[in-house]
């Protein structure tokens, strides 16, 4: 495989892992009702067509840990066509560290863009 392929495709990966949580609750915040896995993953790719995919595995460990840590709360409801779904919902608390993350990542994403952009703020030189 070229490698240009596969140094795009190891940093698309890194990329995600870093963001992967602040779209998780960005889409459960604006959900009108509780989202299993599938859903929310057909969700985000409904959104981001152009974009790669995010491997709808790769959601699962991120959505336990968003609930692990007080962000979203679960329900097991059984399914008809198949075994038992886990549907998420995002917290009050899940809400107020969503609003902090927005905040960290535009400060994050106006740094990136001025050191692309090649600005510089140094006004010693």
């Amino acid at each position: 495989m070229n490698a240009h392929i596969e140094i795009n495709k190891k940093f698309q990966k890194e990329l995600n892992a870093g963001t992967t949580a602040l779209v998780l609750l960005s889409v459960m915040s604006w959900a009108e009702e509780p989202l299993y896995g599938y859903r929310i993953a057909r969700l985000i790719e409904n959104v981001g067509e152009k974009m790669p995919k995010m491997k709808q595995g790769a959601l699962y460990p991120v959505l336990r840990s968003l609930e692990s840590a007080g962000l979203l709360s679960s329900r097991v409801d059984p399914s008809i066509s198949g075994p038992p779904r886990r549907y998420y919902t995002i917290t009050e608390l899940g809400r107020e560290i969503l609003g902090e993350w927005k905040d960290i990542w535009h400060e994050t994403k106006g740094f990136i863009d001025a050191i692309i952009r090649g600005e510089s703020h140094d006004n010693h030189s």
